[in-house]
């Protein structure tokens, strides 16, 4: 038989006799990421699969009322984690629905300098739609100098001028 190289970690392995189209070596942390994804592929495209984990995890939630509420007592800090990664998820999720929108207004042509500002605009593509600060930097008017009168506005018809 021929070695091959492994998906996940690149290394060398034998294929096992009895699985001759094996491309996933047999280390425990490789087989683990085999098992997930191919899990995550049948609840995909197995409707019947789905829905028995569905059931399975509702029965089990039936038969441990309130195990969730007491571990998050127990388990403070998991809390924390849980919230952060919920937000960074959300954040990711926003990100991808903006994705390839076009439909921002062009602040190139404003007299004013305007600068976008936010931390997750390097993971748009094509984007120029995002949620951001919005900072509008206008330039100063010229400063009256010595020498410099500044304009006096007359109602119309009124001269100022003396007569001579």
């Amino acid at each position: 038989m021929s070695e091959r190289r492994c998906r996940y970690c690149e290394k060398s392995f034998q294929p096992s006799k009895y699985q001759p189209q094996q491309s996933v070596c047999s280390e425990t942390e490789c087989q683990k990421k085999r098992r997930s994804e191919s899990r995550q592929k049948r609840l995909v495209t197995d409707e019947v699969y789905r829905q028995v984990c569905r059931d399975s995890s509702r029965k089990w939630r039936a038969e441990h009322p309130g195990y969730w509420k007491r571990y998050r007592e127990k388990n403070p800090d998991s809390v924390v984690r849980n919230r952060e990664q919920q937000q960074s998820r959300d954040r990711k999720q926003r990100l991808l629905d903006l994705a390839n929108n076009n439909s921002a207004l062009d602040l190139k042509h404003s007299a004013a300098s305007i600068w976008l500002l936010n931390a997750g605009a390097e993971d748009l593509a094509n984007n120029n739609s995002v949620s951001a600060r919005v900072w509008v930097i206008e330039p100063l008017p010229p400063r009256k100098g010595p020498g410099r009168e500044p304009c006096k506005q007359h109602r119309a018809g009124v001269s100022t001028a003396s007569a001579g």
